[in-house]
């Protein structure tokens, strides 16, 4: 039976969403396959060059109208743009788990975590607008002023595309600007969807443009879009970040994880196993604060080891529209990627504790069994974003040696910790080089609290306060009551020569 959504996606395909309208694209059509069934679900087009201009001449005319209006105004209407996420949700829902393959409760979510969001920076935007300074010259008025930059591209990857739009697209036009959305190409029908809750803003204020590499290379690049937000892996990203350097656009940058998770002796062994099965395998663990490296005590590594393996054996996996906790991967290039991984990790001596290979009780579809390996710190799989349902993990002798080899990553955007032991909480908090720490509490996020991480997980951070900057220019404002000549100015005094002043 045809669902109602399963319409709207066929009608959706092949479009782009500009000036407020969906309209049909003139570029290349490429089949968008469901992960659970390997059914062509619908389509995406590459957006051409005289696409992505339209909709940049649009945005920039959008942007103008938009920081025109009271930032009262502003507020309201993002509100509704969060009241419209919430309606639509069960059907951008559906179209997500569609289009991906994550469960629909994960999917479902997602239209209501990013209406947060909405509802976040419709008010802390307009709670202030720069500030007033002490001034160097006695009677005058200093401040900052804090303007939009403009049309901002925001590029989200698959994996939580209504969430990750919703954290860039609220700040950027909390702060007076225009959007234009990249979605992956995975779920380009999902962010096409879910347009239906922002028609009512100024024409062109926020777009999608479908496509790949090339859309968003055209974006990047053209002269007339102002800042870039992106998320993705590092080398897409070192490409992002050096295009827009050319024109010295800010870039927001978040660029893959590989986060440690450090479980100690006097943590509560069953709630950090279950916690830990939470962080590896949600959304199938393709989340970039997935939890893709275990570090346990020794004392208590066999028991972890074994208690995180059952639950990962009693994970349900299968359709995301059915009863599970564990859909499939989003494509089978990510599957084909991800079994290298494991492979590998094999191969260099990794024991398979429970997994490790594709689900045998499922004839289509991309689906792999939650697999818990036992480590060395030295394997391949420790160094990088594996991206997958994987939990390898490593014994310690000390908290030390844990911090240590958290640490030991190119990458640093989160870290977790397990323990009841308040001097270690303190020393993992101050002494583990990334982004973001979680105490007894994996994956957690705030609206209110910035997200971000360091070293090759990229630059800038979302969400929070400072979620607000990158979208911001600051203007230097200095106001004098009445025009009155300055001492600084020519001609300059006798006094004030060499001459003067050494003899």
């Amino acid at each position: 039976m045809t669902t109602a959504v399963q319409k709207r996606m066929r009608d959706l395909s092949g479009h782009n969403y500009i000036a407020n309208q969906w309209q049909p694209s003139s570029g290349e059509l490429i089949d968008l396959i469901d992960p659970a069934t390997e059914e062509v679900v619908g389509q995406y087009a590459h957006a051409t060059k005289a696409e992505v201009d339209e909709a940049i001449v649009a945005a920039n005319a959008a942007q103008k109208q938009w920081w025109a209006m009271s930032a009262l105004d502003r507020a309201n209407a993002m509100h509704l743009v969060a009241d419209r996420m919430i309606e639509l949700s069960v059907e951008t829902g559906e179209c997500l788990t569609r289009e991906m393959g994550k469960p629909f409760r994960e999917s479902n979510w997602e239209g209501g975590a990013a209406a947060s969001s909405f509802r976040y920076y419709a008010e802390i935007a307009r709670h202030e607008q720069g500030r007033v300074a002490g001034p160097a010259i006695a009677g005058q008025i200093h401040m900052v002023l804090k303007e939009p930059v403009g049309t901002v591209v925001s590029i989200v990857p698959y994996n939580f595309p209504l969430l990750l739009a919703g954290w860039q697209v609220a700040a950027a036009l909390a702060a007076g600007n225009a959007v234009i959305i990249k979605p992956s190409e995975i779920t380009s029908l999902t962010l096409l969807y879910s347009m239906a809750a922002f028609d009512h803003l100024p024409s062109g204020l926020v777009q999608v443009l479908t496509g790949g590499a090339q859309t968003g290379q055209d974006l990047v690049g053209h002269k007339d879009t102002h800042a870039i937000a992106f998320t993705g892996s590092v080398k897409a990203a070192q490409a992002v970040a050096a295009t827009a350097a050319l024109q010295f656009k800010p870039a927001l940058i978040e660029a893959s994880g590989n986060d440690a998770f450090i479980v100690m002796p006097s943590a509560d062994i069953d709630t950090a196993a279950r916690g830990a099965a939470f962080a590896a395998f949600l959304n199938c663990g393709q989340v970039c604060t997935s939890a893709e490296r275990f570090y346990v005590h020794e004392d208590i590594y066999d028991e972890f080891v074994s208690k995180l393996a059952a639950h990962a054996k009693a994970l349900r996996v299968g359709s995301g529209l059915e009863l599970v906790d564990i859909g499939p991967m989003s494509s089978k290039r990510e599957l084909e990627r991800f079994e290298k991984i494991v492979d590998r990790a094999i191969e260099q001596g990794a024991e398979v504790v429970c997994g490790g290979s594709r689900s045998a009780d499922r004839t289509t579809g991309w689906f792999y069994e939650p697999t818990v390996l036992k480590t060395t710190h030295d394997m391949d799989v420790m160094h990088g974003e594996c991206f997958g349902p994987l939990a390898p993990i490593c014994k310690v002798t000390s908290l030390d040696q844990a911090i240590a080899f958290a640490n030991d990553s190119e990458l640093g955007l989160g870290a977790n910790i397990y323990t009841n032991d308040l001097e270690e909480t303190f020393r993992a908090v101050n002494e583990i080089e990334t982004g973001i720490v979680w105490v007894n509490t994996p994956l957690n996020d705030n609206d209110a609290i910035p997200f971000g991480g360091r070293k090759l997980t990229g630059t800038g951070r979302e969400l929070g306060a400072e979620g607000l900057e990158l979208f911001r220019n600051s203007k230097m404002v200095m106001i004098a009551p009445t025009a009155e000549a300055d001492p600084e100015w020519f001609p300059y005094p006798d006094d004030d020569t060499y001459e003067a002043t050494t003899t």
